[in-house]
């Protein structure tokens, strides 16, 4: 069992969610009940911001931290900080959140890239749009939002880690675009098995914990669909814009049209549609050939009432053994003028 003092060591790393700083710094931990007889284990916390979302999740850390060492049941209750604990450190806390992407002063544009289903090249779309930008000379960044199927570090040819300058992740630049995903924390291509809670506080770490530094735009590589992860992104960025990425297919584009009303509902504004594997042109006879047919791309930007950005061929990146990057179109790829001539419209609709 536990003594009391084991318990405050595993307590006091632990920061307030509000405030950023340490329960140790806090002194938030009042008080510590320890039945041996049952394994069990209360603890009364002061936190700056009880009864929050934020609270759940941090409530649901500790009773796994103190599980892991062997408490067989914990008992939790949390009350609000006093008044001069919280006046020392909520300005400081507050400067943090305004400081941070998501706080009053960014001056960073988002742009978050859906769609209705996997498979239609969602993440392509966000990689090299994302590198024609920078290619424009913007300041341009990467959240890998598609948590459970990231791919952005491997299609950006990525190897390297993010390094930890203080308490600020560094992110990885490639192509002039600093990337932050999923990928970068887990290991071996590992499956992701966390709850929508924790997968929360990982999406919101990529925005207050990474040293963006100034950017023009931020591009996220959403999940598919409409799920939970889809409407935390929603909320979080109240002032995004949206690209709708389909194929032809009037299938996709039927799905594709969730996503979009989706975006509509939650005060997003739709910057246009992406129809990727529009064609398939024969470098032998130059014939396009409508693989996946034709039309959905047109018939979604009419539902959505926006314009298609662009059609994107089926092509692949030129090979390039110097340069590994299996899902970035090289500068003189024809493709790649594709993204470069939707680039330039998507600045357009930012003057």
């Amino acid at each position: 069992m536990l003594t009391q003092d084991q318990v405050i060591d595993i307590l006091k790393k632990f920061k307030d969610p509000y405030l950023h700083k340490t329960f140790e710094e806090t002194n938030a931990i009042q008080e510590i009940t320890i039945k041996e007889e049952k394994n069990h284990v209360s603890v009364k916390l002061a936190i700056g911001n009880p009864n929050s979302k934020e609270q759940m999740q941090l409530q649901q850390e500790i009773v796994a931290a103190l599980k892991k060492e062997g408490v067989t049941t914990v008992g939790l209750r949390f009350s609000k900080l006093p008044d001069d604990v919280m006046g020392k450190y909520e300005e400081a806390a507050k400067k943090q959140q305004e400081a941070s992407l998501l706080g009053g002063t960014s001056k960073t544009n988002f742009i978050a890239v859906a769609s209705g289903k996997g498979g239609v090249g969602k993440s392509t779309v966000t990689v090299n749009l994302a590198v024609a930008l920078a290619r424009l000379g913007k300041k341009v960044g990467i959240i890998d939002a598609d948590i459970y199927g990231f791919s952005v570090p491997d299609m950006m040819g990525i190897e390297n880690r993010p390094q930890v300058r203080g308490e600020k992740i560094i992110p990885v630049e490639r192509f002039g675009v600093k990337v932050v995903s999923m990928g970068f924390f887990v290991e071996d291509n590992s499956p992701i098995i966390w709850r929508g809670p924790m997968l929360g506080k990982m999406l919101t770490s990529f925005f207050k914990e990474v040293e963006w530094s100034d950017l023009d735009f931020l591009l996220l590589d959403l999940p598919p669909g409409t799920g939970d992860m889809a409407l935390d992104v929603h909320a979080m960025l109240p002032s995004s814009k949206e690209i709708i990425v389909t194929t032809p297919h009037p299938t996709a584009a039927f799905v594709a049209a969730r996503a979009g009303q989706m975006a509509l509902q939650t005060d997003h504004e739709i910057l246009g549609v992406v129809e990727n594997m529009s064609y398939f042109e024969s470098t032998l006879t130059g014939q396009k050939e409508y693989v996946f047919g034709q039309g959905g791309g047109d018939k979604l930007a009419e539902v959505l009432k926006t314009e298609v950005l662009g059609r994107l061929p089926l092509h692949q990146p030129y090979d390039d053994e110097d340069d590994f990057a299996p899902g970035v179109y090289q500068e003189d790829h024809p493709t790649s003028k594709v993204f470069l001539a939707m680039a330039n419209k998507v600045l357009k609709k930012y003057k």
